[in-house]
């Protein structure tokens, strides 16, 4: 898959139909390895902290979450380059009536709840391996090597992280090759399918507003997050005349 450098991470030039057939076709050859699913926040982590940097050049892929991604891609000479967001690969992958297993690491617990009853009412054929709630603290060697077995026993294909940036792309670098299915990073992506927070109107997505409907809902929590890293994403580009 084609990639767009930009502020040193690799981002995939792909669309959702394209991100669905790659995993679908290499779910083999994933297994162990990791997806993340980067945005404007994720990118500009990364342009601070090498180290993050690293970790994400280190997956399989990086899909293009948030939409200016996407449109850098396309200025930059990639024009087929599209939007892949984190919702809607769940909802894609769910709706496949394919057999595969999908095990759920992240969210709280009345998440967690939530989810294992509304999915399988929306999606008939979602096989679900098992959802997890893992503490909000450092697992010790022991429950971590539990958590592991837990999901290796479930025969995962598909582990959907849901432990927010840039904690997920951290767990599951430190887990490749130790699980036994494809891990993809997905923020919150729980918390949209159990309706604990509201996804933007379409055309807010269509027009990169979608940071802006989240900033509104949890301006204390996401201000920083969002209004001032996504100037900063348009400082560091501009300065660097990209």
């Amino acid at each position: 898959m084609k990639t767009c450098n930009i502020l040193g991470t690799n981002i995939a030039v792909t669309n959702m139909a394209e991100a669905v057939a790659f995993i679908e076709a290499n779910i083999e050859e994933l297994r162990g390895k990791y997806i993340c699913v980067s945005n404007v926040h994720t990118t500009v982590m990364g342009y601070e902290d090498k180290e993050y940097q690293k970790i994400q050049n280190s997956a399989a892929v990086a899909l293009p979450d948030g939409k200016p991604l996407s449109l850098y891609s396309r200025k930059h000479g990639f024009p087929e380059a599209e939007r892949v967001t984190g919702p809607d690969l769940m909802g894609e992958l769910f709706a496949r009536n394919n057999g595969v297993r999908h095990y759920f690491y992240g969210g709280k617990e009345e998440t967690i709840k939530v989810l294992s009853e509304k999915l399988p009412a929306q999606y008939k054929d979602l096989v679900i391996a098992g959802m997890v709630s893992p503490p909000f603290r450092p697992l010790s060697a022991e429950e971590d090597e539990a958590a592991v077995r837990k999901i290796n026993e479930a025969k995962a294909d598909i582990i959907w992280v849901g432990l927010g940036a840039p904690k997920q792309e951290r767990w599951m670098y430190e887990h490749r090759d130790r699980v036994s299915g494809v891990m993809i990073g997905v923020g919150a992506g729980f918390d949209y399918y159990a309706g604990t927070i509201k996804r933007a109107p379409l055309w807010m997505q269509k027009m990169s507003l979608e940071w802006l409907y989240r900033l509104l809902q949890d301006p204390k929590r996401l201000f920083k997050r969002y209004f001032v890293t996504n100037f900063k994403f348009l400082r560091l580009t501009m300065r660097k005349g990209q």
